[in-house]
């Protein structure tokens, strides 16, 4: 077994990232590594690990891929592949891969910001079936957020920077402490040209106008500056935190079901 590989996968599925494990159970012949060997991938690529290297890991890398980007259906897959036949090596071995995806279906919700409005919409989310990351620059505020299994937090001082961890599964808030911090993540996400399920920005049609405007002025097209949900939440309630979690919360679960229903 890969030294380090039983501690990484804790780490990695504690975070709440999707992620794939893949472990080569048998080798038959001429391959590139023994049975036993396993690595890790996420969204970004190879997390940790080999199961080879070349032609063979790069074929896994990208079934794994497929995997984490809704391609394939099954959470669990074994895989036979004859090396020259499937894989194109001169060799003559055979490989069997085993791939456990972990985190791929849960429900995933990112919310950048940590203040008054996350602090209460995150004891709201952790009252249903999802993962909850919340990332902030401030550590005195991430610390007031409740302990949970469920909820990782990011302390940054480049939010945008995060941006890139995002899948494209995910649930994205943009609600930091205002329009200078919201707008560099809405921009680095909108440049991804990654279709978000849900992606919303707090604040009101005049703070959306705004956003739209500079976002075009950046070098954006019209229709991707367009590409964001800004007022957030239902139609109900006062602007206290409290009631705005809740309205926020019905909206993601509005969306995430009416998601449901076209898939079905």
């Amino acid at each position: 077994m890969t030294h380090g590989f039983v501690e990484k996968l804790a780490e990695l599925s504690r975070s709440g990232e999707p992620l794939v494990s893949v472990t080569l159970v048998e080798a038959i012949g001429s391959t590139p590594q023994d049975a036993g060997t396993k690595m890790l991938v996420g969204h970004a690529g190879l997390l940790f690990g080999t199961v080879g290297g070349g032609r063979v890991e790069q074929q896994a890398l990208q079934y794994a891929a497929d995997m984490l980007a809704g391609q394939r259906d099954e959470r669990h897959s074994l895989v036979e592949w004859n090396l020259q036949r499937d894989v194109g090596m001169t060799c003559g071995g055979v490989v069997k891969l085993f791939f456990e995806s972990y985190n791929l279906h849960d429900w995933q919700i990112v919310i950048f910001g940590a203040g008054h409005v996350a602090q209460a919409l995150v004891h709201c989310l952790l009252g249903l079936d999802c993962r909850v990351t919340c990332i902030d620059s401030r550590a005195e505020w991430l610390n007031r957020l409740p302990e949970s299994t469920r909820l990782h937090t990011i302390l940054t001082d480049d939010l945008p920077a995060e941006v890139s961890r995002l899948g494209e599964q995910d649930y994205v808030l943009c609600i930091t402490m205002g329009h200078r911090t919201d707008r560099p993540i809405l921009e680095a996400i909108l440049r991804r040209g990654v279709d978000l399920p849900y992606l919303g920005v707090i604040g009101s049609q005049a703070k959306r106008k705004v956003l739209v405007r500079e976002l075009v002025d950046a070098g954006l097209s019209a229709a991707t500056a367009e590409a964001f949900r800004c007022p957030i939440g239902l139609p109900l309630g006062t602007n206290q935190p409290g009631e705005i979690a809740v309205s926020v919360a019905a909206e993601m679960i509005q969306c995430r079901d009416q998601g449901m229903e076209h898939r079905a």
